[in-house]
């Protein structure tokens, strides 16, 4: 496994059943071959960026949001989440772009915070670009107000 960011070229195998996609001090993904995404959190604050993550992810499921993964399970005791997948990374992206691509996504309620081209990628099913990667995200306030009794599920 390599340390850093990988990209598709540079996917490990993992047993017969997982690729390694990332794998840094802070998170490990893996992806399935049954198009399910596994994230285990470690390292520094690995329980509130798990927290945290899965509180966006789920906000954003209840407003609807159709270009961030769905969060499927989350295991608190093992600091991992499983996510469907949202297609592969994008190599390149023009800067204007990604920009408009996280500014949709604070139209939802949330700010990425993160909002880097590696947190971008692209679904080949219906040429959306997407975004990854909410462990630092922030749910906007006036969208908590609007939407307490959801962000709070």
């Amino acid at each position: 496994m390599a340390n850093g960011l990988a990209t598709c070229t540079s996917w490990a195998i993992v047993g017969a059943e997982m690729l390694t996609v990332k794998d840094t001090l802070r998170a490990t993904v893996r992806l399935s071959f049954d198009g399910r995404v596994y994230k285990n959190y470690h390292g520094a604050n690995a329980d509130k960026r798990f927290e945290n993550e899965v509180r966006v992810l789920k906000f954003l499921g209840s407003r609807g949001c159709n270009f961030v993964p769905r969060l499927l399970e989350a295991d608190e005791k093992n600091l991992r989440i499983v996510t469907t997948n949202c297609g592969t990374r994008v190599e390149h992206i023009d800067e204007k772009r990604a920009k408009e691509l996280f500014a949709e996504l604070e139209k939802y309620g949330v700010r990425h915070d993160d909002a880097d081209p590696r947190n971008i990628t692209y679904r080949f099913s219906d040429g959306r670009f997407c975004l990854i990667d909410f462990e630092f995200a922030t749910i906007l306030p006036e969208s908590k107000s609007s939407s307490a009794s959801s962000a709070s599920s």
